[in-house]
This record gives C-alpha cells, sequence and structure tokens, in this order.
C-alpha cells in the first residue's frame, strides 16, 4: 500500500461540497452567497463562522479558525490527513488509489491495533490481580469509573506483554513505546507492576498509556515515550471521556494527575482533562478551546504550583482571544483534586472552582511582586514586565483593557506603554506589512479566489523578479496552467506540506471590496505592475553593469528596448495629464 495520488485528492475535492460536510456537523444558515453559523471551534452568541461554496472555505472572523473540508475534519474530528482524505472518498462512493511508496498511516493502523490489543490485556490482567483491584479501591475508585475509563494492570515481569504476542510484532510493539532493548539488547516490557491508564485521542482510540506504581518504587508515574500516535506535550488524560460524558463544556479544569481526573469523575465533575506530567503547552490550550470557552487552571498551592501556573499563563497569553475565559485555582499545600473532593465534596469543590483567581488578577498579582507602587521606578519595572506579555496576546478588547489597566497602574498613557521600542518595531512592522497587499500578494490572493485567471494571464517573465513572494507566485501559476481543474480548495491543499501553507490560508480568507471589484482587471494589472518592476531591476543591473564594463550587442539592445519602452509610457502618460487639463 502506498501513497494516495495527489490527481486523485484533487479531484475528491472538485466533488465535495464544503457546505454539506461541515453542514452534517454544524447547522448552517444561507446568508447571501455563504452560509454562517457559530463557530464549532469557540463559543459565541452570534455567528462569525462562514462557509463559502464558491471557494470551498470556511473562515470564523471570530477565532480566525480557516481552511478547507480537509482542514475541517483535521481540527474538528481530529483525524489525520489520510483518515480525512478515505472519510470523504466514501460519501462520494470512491476508492482510495495507492501508489507505490511505503507511507506512515499505514504503520499508524499496525500501532493503533497493537495498543487496543494491549489495552484488552491489561484489562484482564487487573480482573485477575486481587491486590491492584484493592489499590483502586483503596483509593476510592468504583468499578464503573475503572471500566469507563478502562484501567488496567501491567504485571511485574518483564516478558508478560511479550510473551502474549508472537516474534512478528516486536517491531510494532517497540515503535507503540509498549517494549524497550536493554543494553545486552534485549526486549522488555517497558511497564511493570503497575495500574495502567489508557491515553486516548478525540475519537477514543487508545494513542498511549500511563502507568502507577502500587508500591514505592520510583517513578512513581511513568508515560509511553514519544510514538508516531502519542505526544506527551499534546496529549490531554480525559479528552475522549470528557467528550463524551458533556459533547462540548461549558468549561474545562485542567489538573495534574490521572488520579484527580477519576476522583472527579467519580464525584460527579466530568469536565477534568489532566497534562501527562509535563507542563502546560499551547498545543494542550488550542485543544481545550475547541471544546470550550473556559478553563480552569488547577494547581498545587505551594511555591512549585505557582510557578507551574505562571508558565501556563505565558503559554495560555499568545492563544487567549476575545470571548474566552480563564482562571487560576491554587489549593493548599497539602492538598489535591482527589484528597479535596473527597473530604469536602462536590459542591464545595464547584465553589472553589467558580471562586478562582481571574487571569488578570493573576497576571497582576504576580507582576506586582515586590514591588512599591508608590515608587517610579517600581512603576517603570512593571511597565517593562507587562509589556512582553501583553505584546504576546491576540489583537481584541482584552488587549486594550489589559493595556489600560497597567497604564493605569503605572500612571501613564496606553499610547505611551503601546509604543514600541526598537527591539519590537520589526514585529509591528511585519503586521503593518501583511495588512497591506503589495502586488504580488494581490495576485496570489486573487488566484486563489479565482484559480481559472492563470489561463488568462498576461505575457509576462517573472523569473528574474528580486522580490519577496514571486518564487511562490510563478509556482502557483505553473500549477495551475499544467492542472487547469484545481479549483481553490484543491489548489490549496496542494500546499499543505509547504512552508507556504499558512501563508495562503491568511490570503484565502482575503475577500473582494464590493461587488463592482474587477477581479480579471485587477490580476492583471498585478502582473504588469510585476513585470515594469522586473524590467525596471533588469534595466538597473544592465546600466550598472556598463559603468565597468562593455556590454554585449545583445545587451546592449534590451537596454535600449527596455528604455525605449519605459519612455513610451512616460510620454503616454503626459499626454494623458495634457488631455486631463484641457
Amino acid at each position: 500500500m502506498g501513497r494516495i495520488p495527489q490527481r486523485f485528492i484533487d479531484d475528491l475535492l472538485t466533488r465535495i461540497d464544503i457546505v454539506q460536510v461541515i453542514g452534517s456537523y454544524v447547522p448552517l444558515k444561507k446568508s447571501g452567497s455563504r452560509h454562517v453559523a457559530c463557530c464549532p471551534f469557540h463559543s459565541e452568541n452570534t455567528p462569525s463562522f462562514t462557509v463559502s461554496p464558491d471557494k470551498q472555505f470556511y473562515h470564523c472572523f471570530g477565532c480566525g479558525a480557516h481552511g478547507t473540508v480537509l482542514s475541517f475534519l483535521l481540527e474538528y474530528e481530529h483525524l489525520d490527513f489520510i483518515d480525512a482524505v478515505e472519510h470523504l472518498a466514501e460519501t462520494v462512493g470512491l476508492e482510495v488509489p495507492r501508489e507505490g511508496g511505503e507511507i506512515r498511516a499505514e504503520r499508524h493502523d499496525d500501532l493503533y491495533g497493537i495498543l487496543e490489543d494491549a489495552a484488552r490485556l491489561y484489562k484482564q490482567a487487573l480482573r485477575e490481580n486481587k491486590h491492584a483491584i484493592k489499590y483502586l479501591k483503596d483509593r476510592g475508585l468504583s468499578g464503573k469509573i475503572a471500566r469507563d475509563y478502562g484501567l488496567g494492570y501491567a504485571p511485574a515481569g518483564w516478558r508478560h506483554l511479550i510473551n502474549c504476542f508472537n516474534k512478528s510484532k516486536l517491531d510494532v510493539l517497540t515503535r507503540a513505546g509498549l517494549i524497550k532493548q536493554n543494553d545486552q539488547g534485549q526486549s522488555l516490557a517497558r511497564f511493570r507492576n503497575r495500574i495502567m491508564f489508557p491515553i486516548r485521542d478525540r475519537r477514543g482510540r487508545v494513542i498511549g498509556f500511563g502507568g502507577r506504581v502500587l508500591d514505592d518504587s520510583l517513578p512513581k508515574y511513568l508515560n509511553s515515550p514519544d510514538t508516531a500516535l502519542f505526544h506527551k506535550g499534546e496529549s490531554l488524560y480525559g479528552l475522549f471521556e470528557l467528550r463524551m460524558a458533556q459533547g462540548k463544556p461549558q468549561r474545562v479544569l485542567l489538573v495534574e494527575g490521572y488520579m484527580d481526573v477519576l476522583a472527579l469523575a467519580q464525584n460527579g465533575i466530568d469536565f477534568a482533562l489532566a497534562t501527562l506530567g509535563t507542563a502546560t503547552t499551547r498545543q494542550h490550550l488550542e485543544q481545550i478551546f475547541r471544546l470550550t470557552h473556559e478553563v480552569v487552571f488547577c494547581f498545587d498551592g505551594d511555591r512549585a504550583g505557582r510557578e507551574a501556573g505562571w508558565r501556563a499563563l505565558q503559554q495560555l497569553l499568545p492563544v487567549f482571544r476575545d470571548g474566552l475565559e480563564a482562571r487560576f485555582m491554587f489549593l493548599p499545600e497539602s492538598d489535591d483534586p482527589d484528597s479535596m473532593i473527597r473530604r469536602e465534596g462536590k459542591e464545595a469543590f464547584l465553589t472553589h472552582v467558580m471562586s478562582a483567581t481571574p487571569l488578570a488578577d493573576f497576571l497582576f498579582t504576580r507582576l506586582t511582586e515586590g514591588l512599591d507602587m508608590g515608587d517610579a521606578a517600581s512603576r517603570a519595572r512593571l511597565s517593562e514586565l507587562a509589556k512582553p506579555l501583553l505584546l504576546a496576546l491576540p489583537e481584541g478588547v482584552f488587549k486594550d483593557l489589559m493595556y489600560t489597566e497597567i497604564a493605569k497602574r503605572v500612571g501613564t498613557s496606553v499610547k505611551t506603554l503601546a509604543s514600541p521600542k526598537k527591539d519590537d518595531s520589526i514585529h509591528r512592522a511585519s503586521n503593518l506589512r501583511l495588512k497591506t497587499h503589495s502586488p504580488v500578494r494581490m495576485a496570489i490572493a486573487i488566484l486563489l479566489h479565482e484559480p481559472e485567471l492563470a489561463q488568462q494571464m498576461p505575457p509576462a517573465d517573472l523569473s528574474a523578479l528580486n522580490l519577496s513572494g514571486v518564487a511562490l507566485l510563478i509556482d502557483i501559476l505553473e500549477t495551475l496552467r499544467c492542472n487547469p481543474h484545481l479549483n481553490s480548495a484543491s489548489l490549496l491543499e496542494r500546499y499543505r506540506d509547504t512552508a507556504h501553507h499558512q501563508h495562503l490560508l491568511q490570503l484565502m480568507t482575503w475577500q473582494p471590496p464590493g461587488k463592482d471589484f474587477d477581479l480579471r482587471g485587477e490580476f492583471q494589472h498585478a502582473i504588469l505592475s510585476l513585470n515594469k518592476k522586473a524590467m525596471e531591476q533588469r534595466a538597473d543591473m544592465l546600466l550598472k553593469k556598463g559603468r565597468n564594463e562593455i556590454l554585449s550587442p545583445n545587451e546592449r539592445r534590451e537596454l535600449q528596448d527596455i528604455l525605449r519602452r519605459k519612455l513610451g509610457r512616460i510620454q503616454l502618460s503626459t499626454q494623458k495629464n495634457d488631455n486631463s487639463v484641457l
């Protein structure tokens, strides 16, 4: 089995109706030429999620989510690319062809299968081990919770899991992170004498395990190593179970341990997720905000817990767009969520959750620690500490309010506080350029809007033009000339695995400024402007060369031709101006 031919993906995307696919997940309503709905990737009351049947593209003006129908399945269903293609092909009755060459997705099927088999073996071993069952009962866990979360037990032997599979499975067991080799090259079980916690993806497939010892051995908790399926910095424990219980919860409580999630679920709080013994990452938060608009971080109240909270806040700021909420809950030093809810009960625990410290309060408290706000130097220090944090926030009302609050505390104006320093002027200049459509960006944006215009491009040789983005424009033009059947979505998908994909996604969101906007005329104007720029650059190069050496006859003729055409344009422009005066 090999790669899916690009031609098949192109054809599939011309057959698929993005409105029909997304409409099966989200209740779309027609509004003019587009369809709208409340965004499935963040919570909102007013619809800002739009689907364009012309471009086969979706875009949310609230959270910025956008992409093709494949992007939607990747983000909403957490499918991998191959699964998404196969899912779409099935909806239109197509069989997915394969080319020669090995692909990673084929090996993934083996990994998913072996991990599910291992989970079943661990569950069977738990049923047969009284010591492991007693440990869970002593921790207060019910049989129902153990069943719902698929808990198991890894026996103490080094080769128990290996002996359950034949030798042909050693490679896939290793790639799944279930066995490892010692210094003598022997294959040994990674998990031994541990309660096993299956870690599942959004679809409920086992992607890894966590294991907790039954005695005082170290490490107390052990996770699967990173594999093709499992990445500790991206995975969340309890994600599938939360979705099954709540769908789209009002909030998520982010805790630090497996047992915390289980204890909370058993006591009626089924909206908790856990990181896997690692610090909170931006990838964790992006997943959470696809589920809900509010996250409550739960940490120990000691110094280590507060430092972990501060690191989480720093990861949170770049994704904290308007409409989201975040609070920080710090427990008494001797407590964790497991012990607190067992002692105080559900209602008291929920009171703590609802009274957790808002993001802004936690940030201001942390920034002003050790500062005397009656002292001018301390206020200036607060300004310097706050600036990089505020700069990380997405543009919006919350960011404006934070600048206003800091300016008030510092005793200065928002304008002074927000004025760029030399080291962040590049960042701001970059943002300014992103909002300005150069001829290159305009040409690419129009081609993404109407790919067929590539067949009508006026004659131009842009290959020698030294200008950012020209190489991409030339590549898009060549792609469309060789594949005139491509629509906007299939063109965009051609660049999914390239460095240009995110840039093209942004340009795809561009809309003509009005119904009378002449796409064909603007495209030709952009190309002619680039052609003119290319000739000017060539003329400058030849003139510079001519100052130091004798030009060849061909070079002299080329320079004369360029200058003649440039003079003709100047004369034509002068005549137009004279006529306007008359």
